[in-house]
């Protein structure tokens, strides 16, 4: 199992994200090849799910892409264990409550285990009740990344202190989803991690260029892009692996450039 902290050893993080089965299985085990060449550091998959609410429509579509083609979280998980021998980087799963309650917790955790899901995360599990799945996740080695918002506030140093793996900082209000600008004091959110933990600090929601990566990146330890990959994915199909790695590698610069 690749801990989580190896994505951010040799500096700034670049974090994408694919819709697992989206155009379909085949196609994500060579997004996830082509982008681990392209320079990411960490590769977060999402499992499709119908109610995906921290999710814009780019995202939601490519969950319903996913779910009609036949994706399941058992042909996910068989197709991540088939890519583990040759993916070097961590591995996360972004999922929702649901689909683990489900399957299972301690079924789903043992099945990431077994895959080499080195963490989960699962946007609508408050902070207060992850004690829900926590257990099963460390007994099967797979941390639970917590999230910070702007809305955290004075959460944010109780979120900080227990956090394990990286903190996922949500950039902007609302779903997830390409912005022209992200105006979130991002700085201000990282300044009250640092003053009770070291725990490495990525930025999600919004950002799609290689500008904002590189200033989201620069305040923080890393970038992660999500909407912007899935909607290349969208446009290409089962030909997009060519386009997300070209997009991935611009990103991965600019990420550099900014440590």
């Amino acid at each position: 199992m690749i801990k989580v902290r190896e994505a951010f050893r040799k500096g700034k993080a670049f974090i994408p994200f694919v819709t697992g089965g989206d155009p379909d299985l085949e196609t994500t085990k060579k997004l996830l090849f082509a982008m681990q060449e392209a320079g990411a550091d960490l590769i977060e998959i999402g499992v499709p799910f119908s109610d995906p609410i921290a999710e814009g429509p780019v995202i939601q579509a490519a969950d319903d892409r996913a779910l009609k083609n036949g994706c399941t979280t058992d042909r996910l998980f068989d197709m991540v264990r088939e890519a583990g021998d040759e993916i070097r980087i961590p591995m996360v799963f972004m999922t929702y409550a649901n689909p683990i309650f489900s399957y299972g917790t301690e079924a789903f955790m043992k099945r990431c285990r077994e895959c080499g899901i080195s963490a989960v995360i699962v946007p609508d599990l408050p902070f207060e009740e992850k004690g829900e799945i926590l257990e099963e996740c460390h007994a099967n080695d797979v941390q639970l990344i917590s999230m910070i918002a702007p809305t955290s506030r004075e959460r944010i140093l109780a979120i900080a202190k227990e956090a394990e793996g990286f903190l996922y900082c949500v950039s902007s209000l609302g779903v997830t989803g390409v912005r022209e600008q992200i105006t979130t004091d991002i700085g201000g959110m990282v300044g009250m991690v640092r003053e009770v933990s070291d725990i490495p600090c990525a930025v999600g929601f919004g950002i799609s260029s290689p500008e904002q990566a590189r200033r989201m990146a620069g305040i923080s330890d890393g970038a992660i892009v999500g909407s912007a990959i899935v909607k290349l994915v969208a446009k290409h199909g089962r030909d997009c692996v060519p386009f997300v790695e070209k997009y991935v590698r611009e990103m991965k610069d600019a990420v550099r450039e900014a440590g």
